[in-house]
């Protein structure tokens, strides 16, 4: 018994030189003449571009910190993300686990800091398999400070900083969106990073303990969100060693307010002032 035979001429392309048209009916009133796309009549088109972006580029809240001291590195971070004066969320992870040694840290665009901060834990493990050895924490942050460099002035919104733990000892890295890499013991990003310092430099030891580290970078951030609308949330803190990174707090800011200052009149900004 012969097989039917199967139309396929609908798979076909369509003849050289042919053109598909709509019908009449569908394009009345709408005019098909070619047309350009006009540009604004200004004198510099550049200058006029990057105001434009700026017009139209939500502002960003967060604060991050991290600092070296005698028992490792310490990180902490909050977990409020906003979109201009509106607060989107409450439980942003802000610390990115590249590997079981290695942290980066979010702040300013989310999608920004998320997708690059993946693709340089990808980078991490493939020089791992090549190498057989974990990548240093100063490599790691040269790749991450590349890969900015590269894409600088196009629009990216990224303050970062690498921390981590390799067989040369601890380090510390900050990394921006401008392609900016700098190595140091204290560092605090965002915009509630003031508040964050003034803390930081009020209580930092290099000879602290490890509880008062954790304590220091807890307190430095709740203090931070008390004072910055768009950081907030909760503070969580990440403790570096030799052995890799330990997650030792989370907790909610409202729960540290209180835990902090028991009652109103015992916060600064309802005591009695006295001169």
């Amino acid at each position: 018994m012969g097989a039917a035979m199967l139309d396929l001429s609908t798979l076909e392309g369509p003849h050289k030189g042919s053109t598909r048209q709509l019908p009449q009916e569908l394009l009345h009133g709408v005019d098909t003449a070619p047309t350009s796309f006009a540009l604004p009549q200004v004198q510099d088109i550049d200058a006029f571009e990057r105001q434009a972006m700026e017009c139209v580029k939500p502002a960003h809240g967060t604060t991050t910190l991290g600092f070296m001291f005698q028992g490792g590195i310490i990180v902490a971070v909050d977990s409020r993300a906003s979109m201009g004066t509106y607060i989107s969320s409450q439980t942003v992870k802000k610390v990115i686990e590249t590997n079981p040694y290695l942290l980066g840290t979010m702040a300013g665009g989310a999608a920004d800091c998320s997708f690059w901060h993946r693709t340089l834990g990808m980078q991490c493990r493939l020089y791992e398999l090549n190498n057989g050895k974990r990548i240093t924490v100063t490599a790691a942050s040269k790749i991450f400070a590349n890969y900015m460099f590269q894409y600088k002035g196009m629009g990216l919104s990224v303050g970062s900083m690498i921390a981590g733990w390799d067989p040369q000892g601890p380090g510390l890295y900050y990394v921006d969106s401008d392609g900016q890499r700098t190595k140091g013991q204290v560092f605090s990003v965002g915009s509630g990073s003031l508040y964050a310092y003034g803390v930081l430099d009020e209580g930092y030891k290099w000879d602290m303990s490890v509880e008062d580290a954790i304590e220091l970078g807890q307190r430095s951030i709740y203090h931070a969100t008390f004072r910055d609308a768009v950081s907030g949330g909760t503070v969580s803190v990440y403790h570096v060693t030799e052995k890799g990174w330990t997650k030792v707090r989370g907790e909610d800011v409202g729960e540290l307010h209180y835990k902090y200052y028991k009652t109103p009149e015992d916060h600064p900004c309802n005591g009695n002032l006295q001169l």
